[in-house]
């Protein structure tokens, strides 16, 4: 079935404007890292309230059943809990909170990186006669430990570097996405009129 030039043009539309959005979240985290930070922890916490809220309701009204009933029942209120209290104190002090749950989140992904570059030298260097060279894996743990050491002594600095690495992949793909919706909408010109 061939697709109307219409619909074509519809769709590269909408991912036109899903590139434009890109490119200016991306701008917005690279200029303002702070700011995006900001924004995140708040989605974050309503995410957090979201999900557990539909959890409860899904277990209590909507037939959800799993062998762990109890186990969902203590997941979903430990995350409407989380995101309650992360939002009670984002709007209490909007800065303070965010550095708090920044630092947070920051060391949480410093000690998982610690853990899995010192897992791959160690694994590596045990196990050695089974790979054909064993130095790549050995540059990525020693990388994976200076991430983690770098973000467990400048945890917000390390948040804002993140955040501003978040922003040019995001300029980057919506790049694409705009370029993707002009092909799109070129070849809606040479497609036949609706039918």
């Amino acid at each position: 079935m061939a697709i109307s030039s219409d619909t074509r043009k519809r769709w590269a539309w909408g991912t036109g404007l899903r590139g434009l959005l890109m490119l200016l979240a991306g701008f917005y985290a690279l200029f303002f890292p702070g700011l995006s930070l900001s924004v995140l922890i708040v989605l974050g916490g309503w995410v957090f309230l979201a999900d557990g809220l539909i959890g409860l309701w899904s277990l209590t009204f909507g037939g959800a059943k799993s062998g762990n009933f109890w186990f969902d029942v203590v997941r979903n209120v430990l995350s409407v809990l989380s995101g309650a209290i992360l939002l009670f104190f984002w709007w209490q002090d909007p800065v303070l909170s965010t550095a708090i749950w920044a630092t947070f989140i920051a060391y949480f992904v410093a000690i998982q990186a610690l853990i899995v570059g010192i897992m791959e030298i160690v694994v590596v260097v045990r196990e050695r006669e089974h790979y054909a060279r064993i130095w790549p894996v050995v540059v990525n743990g020693i990388l994976y430990v200076l991430f983690g050491l770098a973000l467990l002594f400048a945890p917000l600095i390390g948040t804002s570097l993140m955040i501003m690495l978040a922003g040019i992949l995001l300029i980057v793909f919506a790049i694409g996405l705009i370029g993707l919706a002009w092909r799109i909408y070129q070849s809606a010109k040479g497609a036949s009129p609706a039918a």
